[in-house]
């Protein structure tokens, strides 16, 4: 086994992890994860597994394990890595040296974290998954997902990347989301600003490779 190994699929939260991971260019191995329901108790490699479980308590992806050391949740994983791997603070801020650029960071991380992501990801439920339309549902997470990347416009408006002058893992995390737009017929042209994000961070090679990884 990797020293670093990745346990993903490459859903939003997912390819946040690899696409860093590329960002980083270091060596890692990545596994495969089955998050469909249908497979619990079926497939070796599905989240709900026993063994995968005591890596990932949650029984979601992604999940990391480096030298044995266990980290579940996509931020708690990409501050892990910058904190491991980016030294020189290519991607990040130091949380001493730099203590409010490294606030803006941890900001926009969680703005993405408890706002974008549940609520993008709700909207994607109700509108592809769910097995009867429920207008409210549909409306209200649709709603909030657009107020949302409404903030991002003005942040956007003002600086070319969320966390200041340069592209860091607030970045990265927030666009494993933002990119997924079209899936919820959401025309991202209505901010263009978020648009242009989302076009500069998409021609990066390292996004460009990370959001293929894993092949499941």
């Amino acid at each position: 086994m990797s020293e670093l190994t990745l346990y993903s699929n490459p859903t939003p939260n997912g390819v946040a992890v690899t696409v860093f991971l590329e960002e980083l260019g270091i060596s890692y191995e990545a596994v495969g994860m089955s998050i469909s329901d249908s497979d619990i108790g079926k497939v070796h490699n599905q989240v709900k597994s026993p063994w995968f479980l005591e890596i990932n308590p949650n029984g979601r992806i992604p999940a990391l394990v480096h030298k044995g050391f266990n980290v579940f949740e996509t931020s708690a994983i990409l501050l892990y890595l910058a904190a491991e791997f980016d030294k020189e603070h290519k991607f990040s801020f130091h949380p001493i040296e730099s203590p409010k650029e490294y606030s803006v960071l941890l900001q926009w991380i969680f703005f993405a974290h408890g706002g974008i992501g549940p609520m993008e990801g709700q909207a994607g439920h109700f509108v592809n998954a769910a097995p009867e339309k429920i207008p409210y549902a549909i409306n209200r997470y649709i709603n909030e997902t657009k107020r949302l990347f409404s903030v991002l416009e003005t942040r956007l408006s003002k600086s070319e990347w969320l966390a200041g002058d340069k592209y860091t893992i607030a970045d990265i995390k927030t666009h494993g989301w933002v990119r997924r737009a079209p899936n919820l017929k959401i025309d991202l042209a209505e901010w263009p600003h978020v648009k242009a994000w989302v076009d500069r961070i998409e021609a990066r090679p390292a996004t460009q490779k990370g959001v293929k990884i894993p092949v499941v």
